[in-house]
């Protein structure tokens, strides 16, 4: 019996919908990611991007356990000398919600070129209304 391995030109992939309302962001995050790595598949290779689309919508509903939406920030620098940008999720949450999501699923994917095609994927947004219903995108629930 040979062991399959998937490649680049036989992955199939599918589109999802996962509705962040009311959902923990680093739980939202973990599973996210896994769906965008391709975990979730029988088909899983770890050296090839199987993952599946992902569309976040509700992202200003996620929510942030304890007191993590003001003693967590968002670290960021502006490229210049004493440029370090620190912002509390407080702030982030009301203004850049989508952002707060993306940047969470971001940081549990791979940091190679396979994390960076992963990224790709996925498309967050703040409201309830996508444009991708083109792509007949199926409900996720986790």
């Amino acid at each position: 019996m040979k062991t399959y391995m998937a490649n680049a030109q036989n992955v199939e992939r599918k589109w999802y919908v996962v509705d962040a309302a009311g959902m923990t962001l680093g739980r939202l995050a973990s599973q996210v990611a896994a769906v965008l790595r391709g975990k979730h598949k029988p088909t899983f290779t770890p050296n090839v991007d199987t993952g599946d689309h992902v569309i976040v919508v509700n992202t200003d509903k996620v929510v942030l356990t304890g007191k993590k939406l003001d003693k967590k920030f968002y670290t960021y620098h502006s490229g210049y000398i004493g440029g370090l940008k620190q912002i509390s999720y407080r702030t982030m949450m009301a203004e850049k919600s989508d952002l707060a999501v993306y940047e969470a699923i971001k940081g549990m994917l791979p940091k190679n070129s396979l994390g960076r095609s992963m990224i790709k994927k996925l498309r967050v947004y703040k409201g309830a209304e996508h444009n991708h219903a083109a792509q007949k995108p199926e409900e996720l629930k986790f």
